[in-house]
């Protein structure tokens, strides 16, 4: 994912510093180019070799090492770097860089950088709440690096408040969000929707299907990594919400078709791939329904057709992608739905196909549009994402 891509990791002297070696590791597998450079006191924590061996780079420490080729370091890193990430920032450095003070390998590097800047503040939380930290943040922030709220947890110094660097998995995700993409969809705002809906029955039963929601997790996940503003309208899932999203939660197709409605006007592009059940009962018992020694029937009544009611209402230069999940004659039943909802794209898929489906991490689906159908190999719900975005893209003249 970040092939050809540099990572500037900077690593100041806290206690969290140890974590950033997990956070250099994760880069490298996703085959990034990671240049670590570390403060003096930074070497308290953790040692230079660690990274090094990590990275296979020269970890940098001292600007004025003999050690180096004949280039000027601080200089060479900062023309190649994508993104620079300080993590975890202490005050003291916070407070050099927002004052434009140059004094080490570090903070020369990062004045000499044009590329994005994200720090991730990491102390004590009297440190941390300090007025004048909180101003050189501001100034940071003003200067247009971008700041990393710190977790509030318990820190080293056995205080429980706000102070603590988030996760290596977390930091991972701002890089991501900053350079695995071209942003090719910046400024655009995308609704999607994903997941099951849940139909009361009673307090305890609901009516409800096998999805999961992780090809809609992975199209909003890809959108915002491209730099969309997304809204993710989503039923129950156990999965992790994908980051830097708008997550709008709900539980029935009653509450999905409200939600879509609230927000669709606003959209430059609806993709529909939650879901949705078909039918809810007619009437929802109060109390627990007592079971009997007969059968029982409930009454069931239709849902409100979401993407039908989008197909009609469809603002100009909208497009509008549903899904189609088949058991048989998948692809006249999908065309079909594309006819009679006005949609602009459906992505097809067979249940009975092995690797697509529910709750795989894998989809074999069929992108259809009006004059052309596409068949995609099983491959992950990420590159299927990836190739139905790019399929959008293709079909927007304005996005090429």
């Amino acid at each position: 994912m970040l092939k050809g891509k540099t990572v500037v990791l900077g690593v100041t002297g806290g206690i969290a510093a140890y974590k950033i070696a997990n956070l250099a590791s994760m880069l490298v597998k996703l085959h990034c180019d990671v240049q670590v450079i570390m403060t003096e006191n930074a070497t308290n924590f953790i040692h230079p070799i660690a990274f090094e061996t990590l990275t296979k780079n020269k970890c940098l420490i001292d600007t004025f090492d003999r050690n180096f080729q004949h280039k000027v370091e601080h200089v060479s890193i900062a023309k190649r770097a994508d993104v620079v990430l300080i993590a975890p920032a202490t005050a003291n450095v916070i407070g050099k860089m927002a004052n434009g003070i140059a004094d080490d390998m570090l903070t020369t590097t990062v004045l000499a950088c044009k590329c994005k800047k994200i720090i991730s503040p990491a102390m004590n939380t009297n440190m941390y709440c300090n007025p004048i930290v909180q101003d050189n943040l501001k100034k940071l922030q003003h200067y247009g690096f971008e700041i990393i709220e710190a977790d509030t947890g318990f820190l080293a110094c056995e205080d429980i408040g706000k102070g603590k660097m988030p996760s290596p998995e977390v930091l991972l995700q701002y890089i991501l969000k900053e350079i695995a993409f071209e942003k090719d969809m910046k400024g655009k705002r995308v609704l999607i929707t994903a997941g099951p809906t849940c139909e009361a029955i009673d307090p305890v039963r609901y009516i409800t299907n096998h999805s999961t929601g992780k090809m809609g997790y992975a199209l909003a996940r890809n959108c915002m990594l491209r730099g969309a503003e997304v809204t993710l309208v989503t039923g129950p899932t156990s999965i992790d919400p994908p980051p830097f999203v708008h997550i709008v939660p709900v539980i029935s197709a009653k509450d999905m078709f409200a939600a879509v409605c609230k927000y669709a006007e606003t959209q430059d592009i609806i993709i529909k791939s939650a879901a949705v059940a078909d039918y809810r009962p007619t009437t929802v018992s109060e109390e627990k329904m007592k079971k009997s020694d007969g059968e029982l029937s409930i009454s069931l009544e239709r849902t409100d057709d979401i993407l039908q009611y989008l197909g009609q209402h469809k603002k100009e230069n909208q497009f509008i992608c549903g899904f189609s999940m088949e058991t048989e004659n998948m692809l006249e039943n999908s065309r079909q739905k594309l006819e009679k909802k006005n949609a602009d794209m459906i992505v097809a898929n067979n249940l009975k196909q092995s690797g697509a489906g529910f709750g795989t991490d894998t989809n074999i689906v069929t992108l259809i549009t009006k004059n052309d159908e596409r068949h995609l190999d099983v491959m992950s719900k990420d590159d299927v994402a990836n190739e139905i975005v790019n399929t959008i893209l293709e079909k927007i003249p304005s996005y090429t």
